[in-house]
């Protein structure tokens, strides 16, 4: 099963917050808390949520409903990204975010090299229409 990214970046703020406390990091230099503040991460986990249960509900989809939650999806992610002053998803984020949403597609049993090769793309491109982040 995909796991979301916030997973991960929750992860690395608290890994650092321990190396603070246990005096193996200076505060100063301390900066995950502020590059994945928890309100930033509620609401990309508000967005990826949803995602889940739409692409769980899809029953032998077509190609243009998997684009639909596709679109959905980063239209939510470019909202969260904006009010962030474009600045929620870094590069690491913004690919961590794209391969989660290629493997929630296989983990949903679509194979993402088909389905983009359909429409002559790689698999890292499906997101490249809607993506502002």
């Amino acid at each position: 099963m995909a796991t979301r990214p916030t997973e991960y970046w929750r992860e690395s703020v608290a890994e650092e917050a321990r190396q603070v406390a246990a005096g193996e990091l200076d505060a100063e230099d301390a900066s995950t808390a502020e590059l994945f503040p928890e309100d930033m991460l509620i609401r990309t986990d508000e967005v990826l949520q949803p995602f889940e249960r739409e692409l769980a509900a899809l029953i032998d989809p077509t190609d243009e409903e998997i684009f639909a939650v596709i679109q959905h999806v980063v239209l939510a992610l470019n909202k969260v990204n904006e009010d962030y002053d474009g600045a929620a998803y870094e590069t690491d984020e913004r690919e961590q975010l794209c391969e989660y949403i290629e493997n929630s597609l296989t983990d949903n049993g679509i194979d993402v090299d088909a389905f983009a090769g359909r429409h002559g793309l790689t698999r890292h491109e499906i997101t490249d229409e809607w993506r502002d982040w």
